[in-house]
């Protein structure tokens, strides 16, 4: 079973909009670490600000998931 919430890195695809913002805000005011994802990358920057703006931690990697080199990247990004 994992530990807390505050131990976790998540990372969270589709993070600019809908479900995916919501749920990455719900986990940045639980201390998780986020790993934002999305095509967009100012709607990301925004998403990370709000959730740096309340305390979390979160960090931005504009990804295409169809595009196999920029999943890899986000994999090793949250590896890091």
């Amino acid at each position: 079973m994992p530990g807390p919430l505050s131990d976790q890195v998540v990372v969270i695809t589709g993070a600019s909009s809908g479900i995916g913002r919501e749920t990455a805000l719900m986990l940045g005011r639980c201390g998780t670490r986020l790993v934002l994802a999305a095509r967009g990358r100012e709607a990301l920057e925004g998403l990370a600000a709000d959730i740096r703006r309340e305390g979390g931690r979160a960090v931005v990697v504009p990804t295409d998931v169809s595009d196999a080199e920029a999943v890899e990247r986000l994999a090793e990004t949250a590896l890091e």
